[in-house]
């Protein structure tokens, strides 16, 4: 079981994938890093997160052709487990992993996290490699009939003490190093093509493996899974074995994508608590695409980014920037850092309506008891919206503004804004009529 006690509020940080994709190097993640702790830890933002590959050698080589390049050279111990590639992360040669780097960043008051693919390396297999702790072999703990449909690095493990050895061994390993944040995986669905397939969730024992070998180490590590869409009629098997847990695929700055997250959110807006959060994927703010080969500013518009910002935060999701925090500009900086949006993290939602041109969200703060009303334009044109508010809460009298400033009065009972295309008008609720004061706008 995954511990509850840690991950209290919403993990947030920043993930190398939508920036550097499989190409990210040590130098870069320190730097990343810097930027965070100066400018964005103090609004909350704390996981440095390196992302897919960090073990392949001559990673993004071959992007004209392959995103992970055919059972590439991998670096690899003698207990079949993988190690940072000591070319892009030279502090971890000598056999110190992670460790030195970690050190780093746990000294500008961060915490540090690594992403991993279910299963054995499919190399340390092939070579009948050790597995430390047991006396099974890779190749007899492998299954050879399970593997991922778009990496081509690990088979999955089979359900045995000797496959237990060796999520134990990574595990502990990595609670060696420092690691405060798991990503795993080609594990949330292992089907996400055919999402309601029986394969699905056919590695659900492979989750339970992970989850008792953090136990172990008695380390708080969050872990996350990966990809989605995940399984609604699973959801008590997320809550019970991980912190997070991707409700999408891969997520993108597409208006079609980001229209479509308001059904996946309508699905799980009910499975949000302490410890355990629907993940709405990556933050693709900012600058992004450098390691596809296509750098660019996000191609959300203004209103499309609010709306995403605020989405997210309503639900609880994780927050993890997917931009490069060096190329960070006054815009992107504004969306982070906007206390008023952020405070709706711990909240509770509650989509009160959706239709193909509009949805509307209540969300409740449960200690404070801080309340939140928020009108979301989906179609291509500025709309009139409205909703009853005092059917939800009687004495609400009025709102403030939480990205524009400023109050509104709900006149008749009615939250009423003139809305941008693909944008959001976003409320804390009041209930005794105070004086707006212009202090608060600053």
């Amino acid at each position: 079981m995954t511990s509850k006690k840690i991950a209290l509020t919403p993990p947030m940080g920043w993930n190398s994938y939508d920036y550097y994709d499989t190409t990210v190097n040590e130098e870069q993640v320190r730097a990343n890093a810097r930027v965070m702790a100066e400018r964005l830890k103090e609004w909350g933002w704390e996981y440095v997160v390196i992302d897919i590959q960090w073990y392949a050698k001559n990673a993004g080589s071959m992007r004209g052709r392959f995103q992970y390049i055919p059972f590439g050279y991998v670096e690899i111990d003698s207990w079949s487990r993988l190690q940072p590639d000591p070319e892009r992360f030279p502090s971890s040669q000598g056999g110190k992993g992670f460790g030195p780097l970690a050190s780093y960043i746990h000294s500008l008051g961060l915490k540090f996290g690594i992403h991993i693919m279910r299963g054995i390396p499919r190399a340390a297999a092939h070579g009948h490699m050790k597995i430390l702790g047991h006396n099974e072999t890779a190749d007899m703990v492998a299954d050879p009939g399970s593997v991922c449909r778009w990496n081509p690095d690990m088979y999955g493990v089979r359900d045995c003490p000797g496959g237990q050895a060796y999520y134990d061994s990574i595990i502990g390993m990595y609670a060696d190093w420092g690691v405060d944040f798991i990503k795993c995986d080609d594990i949330c669905n292992t089907d996400n093509l055919v999402p309601h397939s029986d394969r699905a969730y056919s590695r659900s024992f492979e989750i339970e493996m992970i989850s008792r070998a953090i136990e172990k180490t008695g380390r708080d590590i969050v872990l996350s899974l990966s990809p989605g869409p995940a399984v609604v009629d699973e959801s008590w098997h997320y809550h019970a074995h991980a912190n997070m847990w991707r409700i999408t695929d891969d997520f993108w700055d597409d208006w079609e994508l980001l229209k479509g997250m308001f059904r996946r959110c309508e699905q799980w807006q009910d499975h949000v608590g302490p410890g355990s959060y629907p993940d709405c994927d990556m933050l693709p703010l900012g600058r992004i695409g450098a390691g596809f080969g296509d750098e660019r500013d996000t191609r959300f518009t203004k209103d499309e980014q609010k709306t995403m910002f605020t989405l997210w935060c309503l639900m609880g999701s994780p927050l993890m920037m997917g931009g490069e925090l060096t190329k960070l500009d006054d815009w992107t900086m504004f969306l982070l850092t906007n206390w008023d949006v952020l405070d709706m993290l711990p909240c509770r939602p509650r989509q009160l309506y959706r239709n193909e041109n509009s949805a509307a969200w209540t969300a409740l703060e449960p200690d404070s008891g801080e309340k939140y009303v928020v009108l979301f334009n989906l179609s291509d044109e500025p709309s009139e919206l409205s909703v009853s508010i005092h059917s939800i809460w009687p004495r609400a009298l009025a709102g403030i503004d939480l990205w524009e400033g400023g109050r509104i009065d709900f006149a008749d009972g009615l939250v009423r804004a003139t809305v941008a295309p693909h944008g959001c008008a976003a409320y804390r609720v009041t209930s005794t009529p105070k004086p707006w004061r212009e202090d608060m706008a600053e």
